[in-house]
Parts: C-alpha cells; sequence; structure tokens
C-alpha cells in the first residue's frame, strides 16, 4: 500500500543515506513521525529512542543496533525507537563524535591528543588482532584510541539520553493527546451520522 511506484537505484538509496533527497529537515520530521506512531507510552518511546541516540556516541561501530535493543530491553523501553534512535550516527555525525570522544578521553586521562584517529578502519584492526593473536596491535589500539574514547562514552552517552528522553516524552505524550482527540471527535461524528440515517430510515417506514 505504501511502496513507492518508481523504486530508486541502489546508486540512489546509497546517495540518500548520506544527503536525502527530501532535506535534512524533512528528513528528521519523518523519523518523528514514525517514533510518535509507533505502538507503545510516551515514556517507552522516548526513551528507547534516546538510547538509540546515547549508543551512538559509543566507539562500538557495529554493535550499535544491539547495545540500543539490549538497554531498551532491560529498561522496558520500545526496541524499535531504539533502532531508530541510531540515526543520530550517521556518516555526517560520525567524524564530529569520534573526534570529541577520542579529545575529551584524552583530556580525561591527562594526556595529550595525539595524532591517532578513530575509524571502521579501526575497529576491524583491533578485531582483526584479537582473531589472529596480535596482542601488541590490540593492546596499542585500545590503550591510546579506544581506551579514551570508552571513557569520555560514558559522561557524554548520560547527557545524550537526557537530551533526548525529556523533550521527546513531552512532545510524545502532545502527540498522543492530539491523536486521541481526533479520533474521539470522528467517533462522535460517525455516530451523530449514524443516528441521523436511522432515524431517516424509521421515518421512511413509516
Amino acid at each position: 500500500m505504501f511502496l513507492r511506484r518508481n523504486k530508486p537505484s541502489r546508486i540512489k538509496q546509497f546517495w540518500d543515506f548520506f544527503w536525502p533527497s527530501i532535506g535534512f529537515k524533512r528528513s528528521s520530521r519523518y523519523v518523528g513521525y514514525r517514533l510518535a506512531r509507533l505502538r507503545g507510552t510516551p515514556y517507552s518511546l522516548a526513551a528507547g529512542f534516546a538510547f538509540g541516540a546515547a549508543v551512538s556516541f559509543t566507539p562500538f561501530i557495529g554493535f550499535h543496533f544491539i547495545l540500543s535493543a539490549l538497554l531498551a530491553w532491560i529498561f522496558r523501553a520500545n526496541i524499535l525507537a531504539s533502532a531508530l534512535g541510531t540515526v543520530v550516527g550517521n556518516p555526517w555525525t560520525f567524524p564530529f563524535i569520534w573526534t570529541l570522544l577520542y579529545r575529551m578521553g584524552h583530556w580525561m586521562l591527562g594526556h595529550h591528543a595525539g595524532h591517532g584517529s578513530f575509524n571502521e578502519a579501526t575497529m576491524k584492526m583491533f578485531f582483526d588482532g584479537v582473531w589472529s593473536g596480535d596482542w601488541g596491535s590490540v593492546s596499542h589500539i585500545f590503550l591510546n584510541v579506544i581506551h579514551p574514547m570508552l571513557l569520555a562514552s560514558i559522561p557524554v552517552s548520560i547527557i545524550v539520553w537526557l537530551i533526548f528522553f525529556y523533550p521527546l516524552k513531552a512532545l510524545i505524550r502532545k502527540f498522543h493527546e492530539k491523536r486521541a482527540k481526533v479520533i474521539g471527535i470522528g467517533r462522535e461524528n460517525n455516530a451523530i451520522l449514524k443516528s441521523k440515517k436511522r432515524k431517516i430510515t424509521r421515518v421512511r417506514e413509516k
């Protein structure tokens, strides 16, 4: 029913992932509508999305969906909402997130942030070293890159969760109340129309 008539090509889908054709403002509004229309209480939806957003501020690339779903399950939040929340971490925001965590982590440890960097290749090198037994490379990456970022991700993730949770909870509650009013008005109008039809049929029968 809601499928597009002209399915976009693979190249178009790939490009939309980096630069949405409908624009970032409309794209974020679309995500908001999808979130508010999910089944669940304002708490479960807002908390789920906030967990997805918070997990995006950790260096666990490739595990964001799993971690956000696990946290949502533990705190009885909406798991689908947590998956939506991970869109906060995307190709446009990750470079800023990684730089923030890397520099903040070294600052918390009292170190000078070196010239190291963090990206998907860093995690690949880390896990390749684990599987191959190259513990020298693993310890170097962990101590100089991942460990500072993990340390910084704790306070940053908590702050991000709070930033998303409370405003979203209020907005979703308003959306649900407004939708309930609209549904109630619609039901009242339907009841009035039905009663009028019954009266008309009774008059005709007489």
